[in-house]
């Protein structure tokens, strides 16, 4: 109760006062369950994360803290309701490895998923509210409003897009820490059972996620950086939506890390199932499906607008080599090349000295920059060496040594040579800024290492 307030309705004469009676009642409301809210945060803190404890909280506190993260309209309450919820889920993980061979997985744990039998038989989990929970078409609906709202533009400012993103950060969270074990255990021991079992299989093999849909809209919220644009008309400079334009631009950066990292954990995914379906040990149940690497292929050759901004905003290095990669293969490689194909369907394999040696001559750099066009291709030579240096710094593994196919010194000469030819065949090609800066590194390199 909020003293003072009941005091102030007993003043109140029913006849004059009776509808600023009925207001003052919904601030009561509203300022009793924010109370009331701000002290069950401070308890949980306190007991499960502040504390020595070792016992996880109950289902019932999770899925509280969740409520408050979905529904409240409070944005206070909705970070301190995410940021609680990350911090549970690091302190107590539902899924850890145990050693280096097993896997401990807590199936009664709290889980913001609603997947498999769960989703279709709700009386399994003995009458609890999973209102709140999200089933697959749910995350794809998310996933969806976001791409919506980054491409409005009419966008108004509110609440919902901060507490959208905040959800997704937080699924992507749950995501990862459920995968990220099993990819690990399954790199040494090849068992695919781990990988069958995960959150991600689960959802991304439902029926009710349109997978390719899913992926569009990702690649459609990264294009825009995850940037929300709205019209100063519709902007109230009152602390409110100042406090919202902050909230919801810092938010932002961070959802678009969240981002990369979902359709990282997505390709990697794939290829490990990839894997698993050479060596024989994946059966009919577990399903086909285009994967992410195809879609986002087919989608940045056929919307070639997309290309460069995706280049420029996707910077996982394995992955963004691997993209390019592929992409060139498609004009690069030869025709005998083409027709011999693993029985998975995959390309052969493709290193990016054997991409820059296409370029080695000028009437070959002629051919592919017509096929591609000049700037298409000064884009992709530009974004395959950046992916290789970025490789080559981090912790490059011998399969990503040999897919680059050559040492820092080569490599760099030969992305000097290609861009040269391309140059010779097109001399009226305008180098943009990011290709000014790749061809200076490559000099420098280049000097360097001679």
């Amino acid at each position: 109760m909020i003293y003072g307030l009941p005091s102030l309705f007993s003043t109140l004469s029913e006849p004059i006062g009776s509808h600023i009676k009925n207001k003052l009642k919904r601030v009561q409301k509203i300022l009793t369950t924010y109370t009331m809210r701000v002290a069950f945060f401070k308890v949980v803190r306190s007991i499960f994360l502040d504390s020595d404890s070792s016992k996880a909280p109950s289902w019932n506190i999770y899925n509280a803290t969740f409520k408050i993260l979905r529904e409240s309209k409070s944005l206070e309450l909705v970070l301190t309701s995410y940021q609680i919820l990350t911090e549970l889920i690091k302190r107590y993980p539902r899924t850890y490895a145990v050693g280096s061979k097993d896997l401990f997985v807590d199936k009664e744990a709290w889980s913001p998923f609603i997947l498999g039998i769960e989703a279709v038989n709700t009386e399994g989990l003995n009458s609890k509210n999973t209102d709140d929970l999200f089933d697959p078409a749910g995350f794809a609906s998310l996933a969806s409003d976001i791409s919506q709202a980054v491409n409005s533009t009419d966008f108004e400012l509110s609440i919902e897009p901060i507490v959208n993103i905040l959800l997704f950060k937080f699924l992507v969270e749950v995501l990862e820490a459920d995968f990220i074990p099993r990819q690990n255990l399954y790199k040494d021991s090849s068992n695919w059972l781990l990988l069958r079992e995960s959150i991600l299989n689960i959802l991304l093999g439902s029926r009710k996620l349109q997978f390719k849909n899913l992926i569009k809209d990702c690649i459609s919220i990264m294009l825009k950086k995850c940037r929300h644009e709205f019209r100063k008309e519709n902007f109230d400079k009152s602390i409110h939506d100042s406090s919202l334009v902050f909230a919801l631009f810092e938010l932002e950066n961070r959802t678009f890390i969240s981002l990369q990292k979902f359709l990282t954990l997505i390709l990697e995914f794939d290829l490990m199932k990839k894997e698993a379906d050479l060596q024989g040990t994946t059966t009919r149940s577990d399903g086909s499906r285009i994967s992410a690497l195809d879609i986002i292929l087919d989608e940045l050759t056929y919307n070639i607008d997309k290309l460069s901004p995706f280049l420029m905003a996707y910077s996982e290095p394995k992955w963004k080599l691997e993209i390019i990669l592929q992409y060139f293969s498609k004009y690069c490689l030869k025709t005998s090349a083409r027709s011999t194909r693993r029985s998975n369907g995959s390309p052969n394999e493709i290193t990016v000295e054997y991409i820059f040696n296409n370029f080695s001559n000028s009437p070959n750099a002629k051919i592919i920059a017509k096929k591609l066009s000049s700037e298409i291709t000064q884009v992709l030579l530009a974004h395959l060496f950046q992916a290789c240096l970025l490789v080559l710094q981090g912790n490059c593994t011998d399969d990503l040594i040999k897919k680059i196919g050559g040492t820092i010194f080569k490599i760099s000469e030969s992305f000097i040579s290609a861009f040269q030819n391309l140059r010779k065949n097109d001399k009226r090609l305008d180098i943009m800024p990011f290709e000014k800066e790749a061809l200076f590194t490559a000099v420098m390199m280049a000097d360097k290492s001679g």
